[in-house]
């Protein structure tokens, strides 16, 4: 038999058996479920199906933040995240037809998508502090306390201007339409978001890494999107090689008190010279810590690397976004390109103090990957996120007040001090610690917001909280959580309907997106 006639009977034999097949085509826009895909094909489409690409993608094992003790662990310290890319990536798997490995879900970046409507700070503070605390809607006697920052907006009459280095993956894998060509139309638009002043240099790696278009002021944007135009897939990834002469690119152009990035665009696969993550973690380390920063573009799927490119983001001291289609690079170089390129405050930390004499345990949802050890909060040395102009951060801690009935592992008695003591007197549920360095400073200035130990009822809660109890409650449904409680898809729902008054285009499509995966999980 010839190998067009087995490779149509395999197909028909998988058509029987009921092989599952999941193709979203919009534009940009291809997807296809983690099963090999396996379709009827002509003897001219021979060669190209024998040699279609199965989903290689990987994701990193989370291992989900525990409930603590306030009287043995009365701290908890974290670096915050402004990502998002866990989000627009598990959009896209969900919207193939398919749910997301738990690996891919970081409840912090699907609660860090959204908007929420965040005071402006005051004086010359950087950023806002807000807090809210109030009654857990999937566990009856748990109480849900948020904590928002919100980054001091620009003044956009006075930008400082960028000089940024477009460091564009060129290789093979980067061929099909929803991968480079995608990324040619997308820092298209950034280019013509970009402050007067700023300039645009480009770097492309396939094999080897080469100078595409040496630094060129954005007056002159048709140069640049000429050279965009002109990029072509092919060969292998020299990421490493790409990094390191990005770094000095960037060093050699970089303007004084301006903001001075590199932008690293790829699918993550990584597979000629420094391609491991320690290896490239090693050559961001001997360049960071210069004021240039690091933002990671993810584009494409298949052999997607998310745990990777996660990784290098937070070492670079950058940021992560993951473009699956031009309304997110709307959203990403267009909306927000300001807050995700203008730096205000550096190695922002969060400590908080909870009092033991009101709670009796604590968790933190999400953020299991920007934890830190409680003595580094006040280690100016310890790196940690950075906030840029406009952003906003939020994270969210479900609590076990003192006198609530709770299942936990009890610790020994300890023999050389004694934990637990309390402030007599006080109505503190918790303190809010945060530091953060000026950009022009390498020495941390310190926040303390204390919040009363007052929960108010779901009914009562603000929009924003509500939202944001259903996006994490969406996130510990992806991830089969031990502390759902009593979540469903259709309790998500409503929360996020309770949670916001329908003019919000990303919060609306976070509905059609929960109904996606509540049919995917029935079936």
């Amino acid at each position: 038999m010839r190998p067009t006639s087995l490779f149509f009977a395999a197909a028909c034999l998988c058509m029987a058996i009921g092989c599952k097949t999941s193709v979203k085509s919009e534009e940009y826009e291809t997807t296809t479920t983690a099963e090999p895909a396996v379709m009827s094909v002509s003897e001219a489409d021979e060669e190209k199906a024998q040699g279609a690409v199965h989903n290689t993608e990987e994701y990193d094992n989370i291992v989900e933040n525990d409930f603590k003790e306030a009287k043995v662990n009365p701290l908890s310290t974290f670096s915050i995240d402004v990502d998002n890319a866990s989000y627009s990536n598990v959009r896209r798997i969900i919207e193939a037809g398919r749910m997301p490995e738990k690996g891919a879900v970081r409840i912090e970046e699907f609660i860090n998508y959204f908007d929420y409507s965040y005071p402006q700070p005051e004086h010359d503070k950087p950023f806002s502090v807000t807090t809210e605390v109030w009654d857990t809607p999937w566990k009856d006697g748990h109480q849900l306390v948020r904590i928002g920052l919100q980054g001091k907006s620009p003044d956009y009459e006075h930008l400082k201007p960028s000089s940024l280095v477009f460091l564009l993956d060129t290789s093979g894998s980067m061929e099909s339409p929803e991968k480079l060509p995608l990324l040619r139309d997308a820092f298209m638009m950034m280019v013509d978001n970009l402050s007067p002043g700023s300039r645009v240099s480009i770097i492309t790696y396939a094999g080897s890494a080469g100078l595409v278009l040496p630094s060129t002021s954005v007056d002159n944007k048709n140069a640049i999107k000429e050279a965009l135009s002109g990029l072509q897939a092919g060969g292998s990834t020299a990421g490493g090689e790409g990094l390191e002469l990005a770094y000095k690119t960037a060093a050699s152009n970089y303007i004084k008190d301006g903001n001075n990035r590199v932008i690293l665009a790829t699918d993550g696969d990584f597979n000629v010279g420094v391609s491991s993550r320690s290896g490239l973690m090693e050559l961001i380390e001997k360049n960071k810590g210069n004021d240039i920063f690091l933002t990671i573009c993810g584009f494409g799927m298949g052999n997607y690397k998310d745990g990777t490119m996660e990784e290098i983001s937070n070492w670079g001291d950058g940021n992560y976004f993951y473009i699956d289609s031009m309304k997110e690079a709307k959203k990403v170089f267009g909306k927000e390109l300001t807050a995700n390129l203008f730096v205000i405050a550096k190695d922002v930390k969060i400590q908080v103090e909870f009092n033991p004499a009101k709670v009796q345990a604590y968790r933190l949802i999400g953020y299991e990957n920007r934890v830190m050890n409680n003595e580094d909060f006040n280690d100016d040395l310890k790196d940690a996120g950075e906030l840029g102009a406009g952003h906003r951060v939020t994270a969210l801690y479900e609590v076990v007040p003192v006198g609530i009935a709770f299942e936990n592992r009890p610790t020994d008695k300890l023999k050389y001090q004694e934990p637990g003591k309390t402030l007599s007197g006080t109505d503190e549920l918790l303190t809010v610690k945060l530091r953060y360095k000026p950009l022009d400073s390498n020495t941390s200035l310190l926040i303390e917001k204390p919040v009363a130990a007052k929960s108010v009822p779901w009914s009562q809660a603000t929009k924003d909280s509500k939202f944001v109890s259903a996006v994490a409650g969406f996130g510990m449904l992806l991830r089969d959580s031990k502390y759902k409680g009593s979540l469903d898809y259709k309790m998500v729902q409503q929360l996020a309907k309770d949670g916001f008054a329908g003019t919000d285009e990303y919060k609306t499509e976070f509905l059609s997106l929960v109904e996606e995966a509540r049919i995917i999980s029935s079936k």
